[in-house]
């Protein structure tokens, strides 16, 4: 039995185009002699639809195209993730679906049975659980096959799955004990740091004791925050991978389960790797499908802003990448000639403009409002000027030129809240949002010995990190050595843990409740930035939602 895994990246609500690609998937299906072509999760709707899926104009349509995809499945099969409405046509109580396309017809139909609503999921506010599984004999060459359908979540039942048991019934299991001799999987599982690890063992697990081969497609491409790494896999019934489509591009992978050789030659990218092209298919995604030609970023000669400007040259090219430098009369003098030296390797455009003259007229207005208050001049609030002035540059630029203005701010700052609001955090796409400051030193480690050459100079890695708002700032003036604030941050932002279990575990009690009670109290900064691409297993955002007002402190 052929199977072709059509790795492709959609675009949410975008039907036309997403049966486009799911047409050329089922052509190349049939041209490579195929017997069954899967498709990710949702592929005709997009994913995740949110409350898309309440517009009954796009329901109509997705279920619509079903009929333009079946029609084009002559010598091959297809399954295929859409949105099934109501019996009544209403997009009122809509089923995450899969359509089984044969002779040019939709022959058999599956509703996901399992929905997430843990982490960034809520899958339960947009769909109706299914409650009956679904097998299909698929015509092959040597005879029908049949072909056991699940989705996404489906297969993530086990308690192996981070020790929780989170659902009553095992939708594989039944699948099996049907009759199914192949499983096959639709997903749209995002991206995270050491997700594929987990996958494989999950899957490798059931397979097993199941001893029923797997063709798993998923999703690839970033939509809004979470990012899709694709690497869809086959495995056969002794839970050994034999294929493996390739990480964070379109692909397309044809794989004949009898004859298929016990080795995959395809390897998922080691860690480092991963994250940054996680990170540059998510801005690239995000600047494309939000209709954006180019971005802007203010560059400081700085670690963040740095690694910020090479992903996004990496994601869009360097004609689409606009860098400017603002010094102010606390710049340092290697800022302008780092940030200088970055856009020269790099290629893209890199202007200047003094704020000096505008930062002065700043002070000359409120000096004496801060007089009648009976406030100083100077300290946290003239820090802040300078950044919102930065800040409103950057935005003019933006709206003049209809780049996309990228913000710089990693996860350490933004848990802490050591960002300005309306200044350095103004922007449109957060792309550092979910990356440590540890973990940004090191991906500036990674580019560079990528590519045997210092892409990010090395007087940007070196030298201790500022923002450079008041003479002979250091960050570590305000915050403990990123080490160590990245490794509270872990356990209480990731890993929800109380001030006495993060002490237990070795940490200064002072300097872990003052980290805790900075997280805290920055949240209402959090709400107001801008959306950042996830790649940890607990982002800012959709992946923790806290509440702004509150006590439990």
């Amino acid at each position: 039995m052929k199977v072709a895994l059509a790795q492709i990246n959609t675009t949410v609500g975008d039907v036309a185009g997403n049966t486009s690609r799911v047409v050329e998937g089922i052509e190349r299906g049939e041209t490579a002699g195929a017997d069954l072509v899967v498709f990710p999760e949702l592929a005709v709707f997009g994913y995740p639809p949110k409350d898309l899926v309440r517009r009954a104009d796009l329901v109509r349509r997705n279920v619509e195209a079903l009929d333009v995809i079946a029609s084009r499945c002559h010598a091959t099969t297809a399954a295929v993730g859409y949105v099934e409405p109501d019996s009544d046509g209403s997009s009122a109580d809509v089923t995450n679906a899969v359509a089984i396309c044969a002779g040019g017809r939709v022959v058999a139909r599956y509703s996901k049975m399992l929905l997430p609503t843990y982490d960034v999921f809520d899958e339960s506010r947009y769909f109706k659980a299914g409650t009956e599984i679904c097998t299909v004999d698929v015509i092959t060459s040597d005879g029908p096959r049949t072909v056991g359908v699940t989705v996404c979540e489906d297969l993530w039942n086990n308690t192996q799955f981070e020790g929780r048991h989170v659902y009553g019934i095992d939708p594989v299991d039944r699948t099996v004990s049907a009759g199914a001799q192949l499983l096959i999987n639709l997903s749209g599982s995002p991206f995270r740091d050491g997700v594929q690890g987990k996958r494989e063992a999950l899957f490798s697990q059931q397979i097993r004791e199941k001893g029923t081969p797997l063709v798993y497609v998923n999703l690839v491409g970033g939509n809004d925050d979470l990012i899709f790494d694709g690497a869809s896999l086959v495995m056969d019934g002794a839970g050994q991978v034999i294929a493996r489509a390739k990480a964070f591009t379109d692909d397309f992978l044809v794989v004949d389960l009898d004859t298929a050789p016990v080795d995959c030659d395809v390897v998922y990218p080691e860690r480092l790797e991963a994250l940054r092209q996680a990170l540059a298919l998510g801005i690239a995604d995000y600047v494309g499908k939000c209709g954006f030609e180019s971005v802007v970023i203010g560059l400081s000669g700085g670690i963040d802003s740095a690694l910020t400007a090479a992903l996004a040259v990496e994601a869009l090219g360097a004609d689409r990448v606009l860098g400017v430098g603002l010094p102010s009369r606390y710049s340092s003098s290697h800022s302008l000639t780092d940030a200088r030296a970055l856009a020269e390797r790099l290629g893209f455009p890199f202007s200047v403009i003094e704020i000096e003259a505008v930062h002065q007229a700043y002070e000359t207005i409120l000096t004496p409002v801060y007089a009648s208050l009976a406030e100083a001049a100077g300290g946290l609030a003239e820090e802040n000027v300078q950044a919102r002035i930065r800040g409103n540059l950057l935005m003019a630029l933006s709206n003049r030129t209809g780049a996309l203005l990228l913000t710089t701010g990693n996860k350490s700052e933004l848990g802490v809240g050591y960002c300005t609001l309306y200044g350095d955090m103004c922007g449109g796409l957060a792309v550092l949002s979910d990356v440590p400051k540890t973990e940004v030193y090191a991906l500036a480690r990674h580019i560079n010995s990528t590519a045997k050459q210092a892409i990010i100079p090395q007087g940007t890695i070196d030298k201790p990190p500022s923002a450079e708002l008041r003479d002979d700032q250091c960050d570590q003036d305000t915050l403990p050595p990123y080490d160590v604030l990245d490794a509270i941050l872990l356990q209480y932002v990731e890993g929800d843990a109380g001030v006495d279990e993060i002490v237990a575990a070795g940490f200064d009690r002072a300097t872990v409740e003052r980290i805790v009670a900075m997280v805290d109290r920055s949240e209402f900064k959090r709400n107001q930035a801008a959306v950042g691409l996830r790649v940890t297993s607990r982002a800012f955002g959709t992946g923790r939602r806290m509440p702004i007002a509150a006590r439990y402190r």
